[in-house]
This record gives C-alpha cells, structure tokens and sequence, in this order.
C-alpha cells in the first residue's frame, strides 16, 4: 500500500507556486482557496472560543488575501451568531482581488467594521483575537502603527488566533522581521512553514494546526 506523506514545509516561494498552479493549472479559483481557508480557520476558532456564554471575539484585518481571510472568517462566525468586533488596520479601499469580494460580502450583510486601535484591543475582554493583518508575504518590518497594535495584543493576556503566520514573521526565516504577534494558535494552510522550524519561532508560533484549503495532493508534492 503506497501512503503519501505530507510535506515537511513549504517556503514563501513555494507557497505562492502551489496557489498559483491551483489557479492556473487545476483550474481552481482563488477565492474558493480563501473559502478554504476561512473555513478550516473558522473550525479552529469555534474550538478555541468553547462553548461558554458572553463569548466575543476580537478580528483584526490588514489589506492583503490574508486580511481577505479575516473577513471570511467574520463571515462565517456571523453566520454562527457568534459576538465579534471587526476592525481593519487599513483603509478599506486597499482591498483588492479575492480580498475584495470578501469584502463587499461582508458590506452586504451590514458587519460593523471599525478601526484597529491600542485603544480597542484593551477595550474588552475577548475571549479570542484572530490574527490576520499580515501573512507569508511580508518581507520587511512593519510600519506604524502596527509595531503599538502588536505591543497591545502581547500584553493583553488574551488568546490570539494566528492565520497562516503569525503578523509580523518572516515565514522562511522564522523570526520576527519586527514587532511581532505571539500567538497561542497559529492555522497555517497547506504545510507548515520552513521558517517554523527555527526554534525561536516556537514562541511566536503555539500549537501549530495545518489547514487543508483545497490544493490537490499531487501539485504540493510536486512543488
């Protein structure tokens, strides 16, 4: 019997290759890979928030696909009638590409958004934080105001659910590229991460859950 393992990890490269070819070669939309991916982060955050009464969540959105992730998943927690505050550490008017249907979706079914502040992370006593301001593409330091959002988060004692990477990893080195959210679970889709293995990651990282989105088995071991 032949048994496919998964693979170790993937770089920044190669997870862009395998979202590209899924697109292109297998024919399968870029948005329904952030459904994916919203979904199985969804899962995880259902998990973490348990059943317990007066439960809210705090999400926090940046402009790339993985604040399109963030919106997905508002969307689906909505859809759960769970309490949330939505906030953005952008101008909505950067969203582009599948990131801007989710976010039309989510004008449409009239989800208050309201600005990622300091201010706002101590404002309540979440229950959870979903982490998706900054994904596998971010190569350089983040500027303000992320650097007092992300001091914010860490001193807030709250849990934190990290989307893909934690906001602010460099996802092939595995370690900060600056300020950085420490994260109590990170979801990260396909495979890990190469830069997870770098033991200094760990404390930015927690538990690890690998997200399936979609990517059929035969392009990741391909790439």
């Amino acid at each position: 019997m032949n048994i496919t393992k998964p693979p170790r990890a993937l770089t920044r490269s190669q997870s862009r290759e395998v979202d590209r070819r899924a697109i292109e070669q297998y024919a399968i939309p870029g948005i329904i890979l952030m459904e994916n991916a919203a979904i199985a982060a969804e899962r995880v955050a259902l998990d973490m928030l348990g059943d317990g009464p007066g439960q809210q969540a705090l999400i926090l959105c940046g402009g790339g696909n993985n604040g399109g992730d963030g919106l997905a998943i508002a969307r689906h927690l909505h859809n759960h009638r769970i309490e949330f505050t939505l906030a953005l550490t952008v101008d909505s008017s950067r969203y582009t590409g599948d990131a801007l249907i989710n976010w039309r979706i989510v004008q449409a079914m009239n989800i208050p958004v309201q600005a990622a502040t300091p201010k706002l992370v101590h404002s309540f006593q979440w229950a959870l934080v979903v982490d998706a301001i900054f994904g596998t593409g971010l190569t350089a330091a983040p500027h303000d105001p992320f650097p007092a959002l992300a001091d914010a988060l860490n001193n807030s004692g709250r849990p934190v659910l990290a989307i893909d990477v934690p906001s602010g990893m460099d996802c092939d080195v595995g370690s900060p590229l600056g300020a950085c959210i420490v994260a109590t679970r990170t979801i990260t889709f396909v495979a890990p991460k190469i830069g997870f293995a770098n033991p200094v990651a760990a404390r930015y990282l927690g538990e690890v859950v690998v997200g399936d989105i979609g990517c059929p088995i035969e392009l990741i071991d391909a790439v």
